[in-house]
């Protein structure tokens, strides 16, 4: 074999191995960066040879794997990509576009059919995807019912903002490294429970498919919205100049580099507003070369030197933050990355001081270290930790992220991230202790335990002398620690931090085991971890978290400690729930049109009163599907048929359960 094509072997599996990765949620085997670069130089490769591979990736999509496959109705082809401007105006020959967000997480088909989804599937290979259909209903912006009798298909990105994905990591301190990481990761899950806390939110950015006499992809766009789907933001760029075009896509591209922009996004692409002409266009290896045209940004890569690797610990792990020379990147100066894990400083190859690094702005907006140039010496893992000076140890994640964790549970630095959930709005919702104030007293060493807030006015005579507070300041944090103290039993429980445990499926273990020190004492003395994991959206994983954390004496000390802080508002009166109700200890899912209650969710207020459970899918667990057609051939009614679940319609329901 020649020596190119040895080396378009290697890129190949290189490519390949990292898209498996990529999609599949594991471990990210290369950046964004590193992935164009090999891809660009297999594709020239190619060009030059004349020799393309079966497996190349300039010729597949890449493909999530999965045991329940879907074959796509349009082939969903991934598009061309340039990094210059000018290929979007002779892309674009002189007919009007449409310019939207390329959307950084995993596509997602969705089919309707008389109005009801039948399908949700991933892109996969762009002919088979995988069937993700009982995911649909945690995943916000999919909605289940669409006034549309005909048959549509909906193309859209499944995206995480920044936020929520920060948010999920504080929760459940789990480790993805970017939101998308995480969106794919969550197409394995067990049904639309699993995923609804993490906010992954379906953003169509093409309606492929629609028995409407619509042409236009703007109009297109206008139906979709009005069909209620959050579909992706555009801009019309009717005469697509050089000039207009470099106009709109600075424009854009000014709102990621201001942070702007809540969802990650590596591009944008173009679109042709007359769709037919964009259908006339041929297949060239995976691309449909009129379908759209996707512009990802020139990456500004320097050079600096690495000073120092310093390690900042949080909740659940010790961070590597690169500290290097600072240089200018798209108009800031940056002196500061995140190295993410041990995993990434070893793929990256990171040294001692004095090593020359390759840094950019991944997406425009997070320094991210890319490559070593020079090694010097080696990096030095922490035997220790750096803030309370506990061993520390290697631990390997399910997915094999090598991370580096403090063996003390009780660690300050995991305090405060514990105690800025507690003040949040969901836990105590106390006013006046945002993370840098809980931060000084923290190494006032006034805050050790979470009970510790509510006796912070203990040492109001020396709070009132810290620099930027004063006696105002802290008559106002008296009031709000005050007000505090009577605090629902559902934020309590958000409270305290327990992994995995948000505020969701505290409400869902108290509708079954109430009041809240019933629920306590249970998991305290329960002898089968598993004990709430039959309850809808708990699962075993969550159950197991639970107890084990009531089953740990120091958390059961602060526990009990905390109780005599607080007063417990118990919510079972506003959640209504009959424990021996006409639906009790059965569970419903809900598919269909609703024609004797004034919406769906009227309907399922009335089973939780009545006692029951609602079900985003159905499964062995299942009791009942309520479908006003009995005889549709949907996903649901077919899964219920397939596991013996009677389906009722909503007047049989009626003379079952009555109302």
């Amino acid at each position: 074999m020649k020596k190119e094509e040895q080396e378009m072997q290697l890129l190949i599996k290189k490519l390949n191995d990292a898209s498996k990765n990529y999609y599949g949620g594991g471990v990210e085997l290369m950046s964004d960066h590193e992935w164009d670069k090999a891809f660009d130089k297999l594709k020239k490769l190619e060009e030059e040879t004349g020799i393309i591979f079966p497996n190349s990736p300039t010729r597949n999509v890449s493909n999530e794997q999965g045991n329940d496959e879907a074959k796509h109705e349009f082939p969903a082809l991934s598009l061309a990509k340039t990094k210059k401007i000018e290929d979007l105006v002779k892309w674009a020959d002189n007919r009007p576009i449409w310019l939207s967000w390329k959307l950084d997480g995993l596509t997602l088909v969705a089919t309707y059919d008389d109005g009801e989804i039948t399908s949700l599937v991933t892109r996969g290979n762009g002919y088979v995807g995988k069937d993700v259909t009982d995911l649909a209903s945690g995943i916000f912006g999919v909605p289940c019912n669409i006034n549309d009798t005909g048959h549509l298909v909906v193309r859209g990105e499944a995206v995480i903002k920044y936020e929520d994905f920060e948010n999920y990591k504080l929760m459940t301190g789990e480790f993805y490294a970017n939101p998308r990481n995480l969106a794919a990761g969550s197409m394995s899950a067990i049904d639309g429970f699993d995923i609804m806390d993490r906010h992954i939110q379906f953003i169509p950015f093409t309606l492929v498919y629609t028995d409407k006499d619509i042409q236009s992809w703007g109009l297109r766009m206008e139906y979709l919205k009005a069909l209620g789907f959050n579909v992706v933001d555009h801009e019309l760029i009717d005469i697509p100049s050089l000039e207009n075009v470099s106009s709109v896509v600075e424009r854009w591209s000014n709102i990621v580099s201001s942070g702007k922009n809540p969802f990650p996004v590596d591009g944008l692409v173009i679109a042709y507003d007359d769709t037919d002409y964009a259908m006339t266009g041929n297949v060239t290896g995976h691309h449909a070369i009129r379908a759209g045209f996707a512009f990802k940004w020139q990456d500004e890569e320097m050079e600096t030197t690495l000073r120092n690797v310093e390690w900042s610990c949080g909740i659940q792990t010790i961070t590597p933050i690169a500290v290097f020379d600072p240089i200018e990147l798209e108009g800031t100066k940056v002196r500061r990355a995140s190295l993410c894990n041990l995993s990434e400083c070893d793929r990256l190859g990171i040294g001692g001081n004095g090593t020359v690094i390759k840094v950019i702005k991944a997406n425009k907006i997070i320094p991210k270290v890319v490559g070593v140039t020079k090694k010097a010496g080696s990096m030095i893992v922490p035997a220790k930790c750096p803030v309370c000076g506990h061993d520390t140890i290697i631990d390997i994640s399910r997915s094999g992220t090598r991370s580096l964790k403090c063996t003390n549970v009780w660690c300050t630095a995991k305090q405060l991230r514990k105690f800025v959930r507690f003040v949040s709005p969901c836990a105590m919702d106390i006013d006046g202790l945002a993370e840098s104030t809980l931060s000084v007293f923290i190494n006032q060493g006034w805050l050790k335990e979470l009970p510790d807030v509510f006796s912070l006015m203990d040492h109001a005579e020396e709070m009132v002398k810290l620099d930027g507070f004063g006696v105002k300041k802290a008559m106002n944090l008296r009031k709000a620690i005050e007000k505090a103290r009577d605090v629902s039993d559902e934020s309590f429980i958000f409270s305290l931090s327990i992994p995995l445990i948000g505020i969701d499926v505290a409400r869902k273990l108290l509708r079954v085991y109430y009041p809240l020190e019933k629920l306590f004492n249970i998991a305290r003395n329960a002898s089968n971890p598993f004990i709430f994991a039959d309850i809808p959206g708990i699962g075993n994983e969550k159950s197991i978290r639970f107890v084990n954390w009531c089953q740990d004496q120091k958390n059961w000390d602060m526990y009990k400690r905390l109780l005599g802080c607080v007063r417990i508002i118990d919510l079972k009166a506003s959640r209504e729930i009959n424990e021996n109700g006409e639906c009790a200890r059965r569970t419903f899912v809900i598919t269909g049109n609703i024609e004797n209650w004034p919406n769906r969710d009227a309907l399922k207020r009335y089973i939780i009163k009545e006692g029951g459970l609602v079900s985003s899918s159905v499964s062995k667990t299942t009791d009942y599907l309520i479908n006003n057609d009995i005889n549709s051939t949907s996903a649901k009614n077919r899964k219920a048929k397939a596991l013996n679940i009677p389906i009722i319609s909503e007047i049989e329901f009626i003379e079952k359960f009555g109302c």
